[in-house]
């Protein structure tokens, strides 16, 4: 069995290099018809946050396809995506539950290996009622070399438990590598819900956020962008996102001194994502706390809202309850 080497921020690897004008912006289009003009071994890094399939409503897109043909459509563009990474690249897949399992089928027999497959868990998650609220996201991790691939784990340590905890001498000063857990509220155990694993938890653009930017729903942390751009590409190495969306994928790769394009089928989002670049600059801090705990207060910390007092009939009795009505109402 081949020993797994990994890349620890030098040499960068050799790249076929693109056209300046493939670099530094979004390019208006089919993804798959877009990637095909690239050349063979050109992209270190992929990034891809596609539709979900799920019905939400894009302005050029539809969103509830047939599921033979979505799978498809998948095929099609994570084909071009394994075509156009260097031999030690990176292929990350942010995917909702619908199709998380279905997709890490499909990239393996492309040729990807999946190196971790990773939780986001996330706040403001969209209310359910008859359903436990999803407050998470599925993160793939894919190589395609499993024997030498690029990880700059020095560059995404945290501190360990060992080290803020225990005070054990035996901790490694230089911190641990990102593994997983379960929590449901981690403001409410400061040490509970380590950074140094691969359940992450970073909140959710919600639209009252400073950092969302308005004209797109779907929207990801700087900060849990940041952690994959500097685990798996160096600086000056090809950032691609094929479903650029809000831009915030290449804004990210821009501050952190990337070269980058993107994909969008958008003319709308193009054009608002294009104008978000021309505002980024290069070395300019991450939006969004670094320790995403910081992010929302513990509940001890929270403002509560007085108990409401029941409602009553004309007669002074309480109001019936009605069928489906919850215990609380809002």
């Amino acid at each position: 069995m081949a020993k797994k080497t990994m890349i620890n921020a030098a040499p960068q690897t050799e790249a076929v290099p693109l056209d300046d004008s493939w670099i530094g912006r979004i390019h208006h289009g089919d993804c798959v018809q877009t990637m095909s003009q690239l050349p063979a071994d050109s992209v270190h890094l992929v990034f891809a946050d596609p539709p979900f399939n799920i019905g939400y409503k894009y302005d050029e897109y539809d969103d509830r396809l047939d599921s033979e043909k979505y799978l498809e459509w998948s095929r099609q563009w994570m084909s071009q995506v394994h075509r156009i990474l260097v031999s030690t690249g990176a292929f990350w897949l942010a995917i909702g539950d619908e199709y998380a399992a279905e997709l890490k089928i499909e990239a393996q027999k492309l040729g990807f290996t999946c190196r971790s497959w990773v939780i986001w868990y996330y706040t403001f998650g969209v209310h359910c009622k008859f359903k436990f609220t999803r407050s998470h996201a599925h993160l793939f991790h894919f190589v395609k070399n499993p024997a030498v691939f690029t990880f700059n784990h020095m560059d995404i340590r945290v501190p360990s438990a060992r080290q803020l905890v225990y005070g054990d001498k035996r901790a490694d000063s230089a911190g641990r590598v990102p593994d997983d857990t379960w929590i449901l509220r981690p403001q409410d155990i400061p040490q509970g819900f380590g950074e140094d694993e691969d359940t992450w938890y970073f909140p959710r653009v919600a639209g009252t956020f400073l950092e969302r930017a308005g004209f797109h729903g779907c929207q990801m942390p700087e900060q849990l962008l940041g952690r994959i751009i500097r685990a798996c590409s160096n600086e000056g190495d090809v950032v691609l996102d094929p479903f650029s969306g809000s831009a915030s994928t290449l804004v990210t790769a821009r501050k952190l001194n990337r070269r980058y394009l993107g994909c969008e089928l958008s003319q709308e989002y193009m054009a608002q994502g294009t104008e978000r670049l021309e505002r980024t600059q290069i070395g300019e801090p991450l939006t969004g706390a670094a320790d995403p705990r910081t992010s929302a207060p513990a509940t001890s910390e929270g403002r509560q809202r007085e108990p409401s007092t029941a409602k009553t009939s004309g007669t002074g009795k309480k109001s019936p309850r009605k069928k489906g009505q919850g215990l609380f109402e809002e």
